[in-house]
This record gives C-alpha cells, sequence and structure tokens, in this order.
C-alpha cells in the first residue's frame, strides 16, 4: 500500500448534472469552452458520463459522494471544486464565485454532508465577497501544494488578490501569483487547466507562464521537494492535459485525467508518470464542451472521517433530500 499523502485524498465530492450546457455566462474568458452547447440530448450524454467517472473512481478504491443537481440555472454545477474546498484540521472554505449563475451553485446540504461524515471544525464563507466584486473560485483558480503550502495562482478576473491573501493568511498557505498566457495572448482563466500537483511529480504549462524569472522560481519550488516536473506544451493544456487530480486508491495512489488529456501525453511523459503514479483516463467528451475537465469536476476531501463508510458510493437524489448512509 502506498503510504499516506498530504496531497492525495481518498474521498471527493462529484455532482451529477440533469440540465447540462455550456455557460454563456462564462463563456468570455474560458478559452476551453464550445459554443452551441445547450440542454437536451447533451444533459443525458452529460449525466451518463458523471455516473460512469463515479463508478470508475468507487472501482479504484476512492470514496464518492455524489450528488445530483436537478436545477435548471446552474449550468456549471457539475464542477464544483470551484465553490469549495476541504483542509487537514477539519476546515472548509466556501468561495466568492464570478458569475451570478455561478453563485447559485453553493449547496448547504454538500456542506452539512461533510460535517456529519466527517471532523469538521469550522467553515470559512468568502462568499459575501460577491458584492464588492471580489471573487475567488477555489482549487479553479488556486492550485494547492498541501505539503509544501504553497497556493498557485495564475492571475485573472477570477482570482482577486484580496480573497487571495484571505485564504493563504486563514489557512496557511504562501501565495506563489504569476501571470499566464494561451496562444492566442488571452489570460489562462483557472489556474487548474495549467497545473496539477501530485505528491512525487507534478504537471504543469510552464512555457505559457510569461515572466522568465518568475516561471524559474516556479520551477524550483516544484521541483525543491523531490518531484519529478512535467513540462506541458500549450497543445497540450488545450487538451485538458494538466487538469489532472491525485487521489489515493486502495492500491495506491492513482493521477485521474481525462481519456483525451491522457492521449495528449508524449510515450516519454506518460512513463515518467507511472513511475510516480497509476494513470486512471476517464472519457468525458460532453462535459469538456463546457470548459473543464477531470480536476474540476472533483471537489477533494482533505478532512478526517467520523467513521468508516458503509459504501464506496453514496448518491445524493435530488437537492431537497438529506445525505443518508
Amino acid at each position: 500500500m502506498t503510504p499516506f499523502s498530504a496531497q492525495a485524498p481518498s474521498s471527493v465530492v462529484m455532482i451529477r448534472p440533469h440540465h447540462f450546457c455550456s455557460n454563456p455566462d462564462t463563456m468570455a474568458d474560458n478559452a476551453f469552452q464550445k459554443r452551441g452547447v445547450a440542454d437536451g440530448p447533451t444533459s443525458q450524454l452529460a449525466y451518463d458520463e458523471v455516473t460512469r467517472m463515479a463508478a470508475q473512481l468507487e472501482k479504484a478504491g476512492v470514496h464518492v459522494h455524489l450528488f445530483d443537481d436537478e436545477s435548471q440555472d446552474r449550468p456549471d454545477a457539475v464542477f464544483p471544486n470551484n465553490w469549495f474546498s476541504t483542509h487537514t484540521g477539519g476546515h472548509i472554505a466556501v468561495y466568492p464565485m464570478a458569475t451570478p449563475s455561478r453563485q447559485r451553485e453553493r449547496r448547504w446540504d454538500v456542506i452539512e454532508m461533510l460535517k456529519q461524515e466527517y471532523r469538521v471544525q469550522d467553515v470559512i464563507d468568502y462568499s459575501g465577497l460577491t458584492g464588492d466584486g471580489i471573487y475567488l473560485e477555489g482549487t479553479g483558480a488556486m492550485v494547492l501544494d498541501h505539503a509544501e503550502r504553497v497556493a498557485y495562482v495564475a492571475r485573472s478576473q477570477r482570482a482577486d488578490p484580496i480573497a487571495l491573501e484571505r485564504f493563504c493568511t486563514h489557512f496557511n498557505f504562501e501565495p506563489m501569483v504569476f501571470d499566464a498566457f494561451d496562444t492566442q495572448g488571452k489570460p489562462v482563466y483557472h489556474t487548474n487547466v495549467l497545473m496539477c500537483i501530485g505528491t512525487q511529480v507534478a504537471l504543469a504549462g510552464m512555457g505559457m507562464i510569461t515572466n522568465l524569472a518568475r516561471r524559474d522560481e516556479i520551477r524550483q519550488r516544484l521541483c525543491a521537494s523531490g518531484r519529478i516536473l512535467i513540462e506541458l506544451s500549450a497543445s497540450q493544456i488545450a487538451e485538458f492535459a494538466g487538469n489532472a487530480l491525485e487521489l489515493q486508491g486502495s492500491h495506491g495512489r492513482i493521477l485521474a485525467m481525462s481519456a483525451r488529456a491522457a492521449r495528449a501525453l508524449t510515450a516519454a511523459q506518460r512513463k515518467q508518470l507511472e513511475s510516480c503514479v497509476a494513470l486512471l483516463p476517464i472519457d468525458i467528451p460532453t462535459i469538456e464542451l463546457a470548459g473543464g475537465s477531470v480536476r474540476c469536476m472533483l471537489a477533494a476531501v482533505h478532512l478526517m472521517p467520523r467513521h468508516k463508510a458503509q459504501s464506496m458510493l453514496t448518491i445524493k437524489e435530488g437537492e431537497k433530500h438529506a445525505p443518508t448512509h
């Protein structure tokens, strides 16, 4: 069995959408989104992709808390990692989202489930900052190195420095802020499409970080703990190769990423990855049309369980029902 890692949680929260579409409110700064993806036939495809992904993770030994979202006004509900995060020591953060449709994604039944199932000491709610136009979209805007206590953040309208400073002060992270741009000269909208940090390996689109001195500093910080750094090209980032999450499975650590992202890796990169972690490719082509991939779909649970779960996969039917186990 692979030893415990603070970087690789063994439980996640997922949201299964009933009315999936590509959110028009976020199209302006999300270059990964595709236009014209409307609710309808794609909703069933997205629903099925989430169902299959949860089952794959369960089979690998990851504890999945699967909630259904039946609302028609939360097109990005499938990406819960943006509105909350959890942290060792029993802490939860709730974040201010940049658009009204995304602000509606916050669900206190999810937080209540976490309180019931895990040892939660406090919930710090930053969502009130939206009234001042201050946004910080969780572990989309930040990629957290839990072991070294560094928060890597690409500058964007979704990562306000005021909210970032408050988070880092409360949760004891050092902010590492940088500018990153795609091939069209557009700022990268979320850091987690650019970078993934695991226990022994990291993936990052280093060439998209424009300041050379900052790029070298980030490279040094990522490698300082002995990690292997796999540098991704801009074209690989466009295929979501940076949007992955390391998890603890029943037989060791796994790296969950989309099948599309895995296909974008070179043979040499794949060999480097697999020397550190087992690769779990997941096919989610419909979900990816909305501008996010596997990592965006997973809200990691870095909390101590109150008791051993009876079932690896716990499904919450609808929003109005209390979690049952």
